[in-house]
């Protein structure tokens, strides 16, 4: 069997190669082109690995196998047979890391384009396959961090052709495949990997691109562990720097960053979440909740976004940020105590029995207690008068002047 198309393929295989054209490379191994397609019509359905092995030796090792592997996974895709196209671009992937560890960062542009497409024919899987699909994604991840091996390893290339410019394009594909499947614990040994390694370059040093991918999923990490000012910290250098056309990106970061923003005291603008409609259907009604103190309105939205925030895992988070919402309504209380220094328990158990419901008089004491012992409010309570004495200067702190803004998180 012999085809002629396939022939000329070849012949473009073999011209990347010599010329050391990395984009070209990728372009010529992506499995959904139109030259893909071209080369299943053009062996009218009769592929197998065994008639293809007719092309065995037509290039250098590993490229002829390389070359067939590619027609065997675009016939898959045509077919529309997406576990059966995930396990062929493995075996294609694993073929071209032989090629890949014993040459320079000119492979790159190839490596980025074929491990990206075995990320998305792994995520086909799992959209369709369920558990199965989750199997697919951790060898996924287990494949990519073979070549993550290859690009921190290298140690004889120059450095502005090494494969250590790798590192944290792999890295980024790694842990969105983990975070897929939720096995997010299993990122700590590659993110080990990159610290104990003084060789890598620093990560300002990469591209753009790279950088917000890693700092992104490193905010996330931090968000999850409750690290919260490092989680903000990484998540504010992913958004400032993410491209402006990326809106998408945009607004999965700024998912997160919001909250950690309003715990700074920082609430969004009108105009920026007008860009987002998603995030602002989502944020306008606890934002306005906490401007005005209506502890009543927050609660019923955190009731009726529950499905969502808990598949976002914010729901905890924002519940915690009910005490902004109660430091609104503590604050309304001494300006309508024209704004004394001493409040009586009284008015603050009033207020709180209007905005939520009518609780004992001790529970309203406990808050304001708490207000105060987390810096939400400068003062003492006089138990035995029942008053509040404030602060004569500031006695509602800016929540950006708080000492530790992301304590009523721990």
């Amino acid at each position: 069997m012999s085809s002629q198309k396939f022939s000329v393929y070849l012949t473009q295989l073999a011209e990347a190669l010599r010329d050391e054209k990395g984009p070209e490379l990728a372009y010529l191994l992506k499995p959904t082109s139109e030259h893909g397609k071209a080369l299943v019509k053009d062996f009218r359905g009769n592929i197998s690995r065994h008639s293809l092995s007719y092309y065995e030796g037509s290039l250098e090792s590993p490229w002829d196998e390389i070359a067939i592997q590619y027609v065997l996974v675009v016939n898959s895709c045509a077919r529309k047979r997406a576990v059966e196209a995930f396990k062929e671009e493995c075996t294609l992937v694993s073929l071209f890391l032989r090629f890949f560890a014993n040459n320079t960062g000119w492979t790159l542009p190839a490596l980025f384009s074929i491990l990206r497409d075995l990320r998305d024919l792994a995520f086909d899987v799992t959209a369709s396959h369920g558990q199965e699909g989750t199997a697919n994604m951790e060898e996924a991840a287990r494949i990519i961090s073979k070549a993550f091996s290859h690009c921190v390893i290298d140690r004889q290339s120059p450095i502005q052709e090494s494969r250590r410019w790798g590192v944290y394009y792999v890295v980024g594909l790694i842990l969105k495949c983990y975070f897929k499947v939720k096995r997010i614990s299993l990122s700590k040994n590659i993110l080990r990997a990159i610290d104990a390694n003084p060789d890598i370059p620093p990560l300002s040093q990469y591209p753009r691109s790279h950088q917000v991918t890693y700092r992104y999923y490193i905010g996330m990490l931090s968000f999850l562990n409750e690290d919260f000012a490092k989680a903000e910290q990484e998540l504010t250098l992913a958004f400032y720097n993410c491209h402006i056309d990326a809106h998408s990106n945009q607004e999965r970061i700024l998912t997160y960053l919001i909250p950690l923003r309003m715990f700074r005291g920082h609430l969004p603008s009108r105009e920026l979440l007008q860009r987002f409609p998603v995030l602002e259907d989502l944020y306008t009604p606890f934002i306005t909740a906490i401007r005005t103190g209506d502890i009543r309105s927050y609660d019923a939205t955190l009731d009726r976004f529950e499905r969502r925030l808990v598949d976002l895992n914010l729901w905890l988070t924002l519940d915690r940020a009910r005490e902004l919402c109660i430091r609104g309504l503590f604050r309304r209380v001494w300006i309508a105590a024209e704004k004394s220094t001493r409040v009586p328990v009284s008015m603050f158990h009033a207020a709180l029995s209007i905005a939520i419901e009518d609780i004992p008089e001790e529970e309203a004491e406990c808050l304001v207690a708490n207000m105060i012992y987390k810096g939400f409010m400068r003062g003492y309570i006089s138990h035995e008068k029942q008053m509040v004495v404030l602060a004569k200067t500031e006695p509602f702190p800016r929540l950006a002047d708080r000492p530790a803004p992301f304590a009523l998180l721990q």
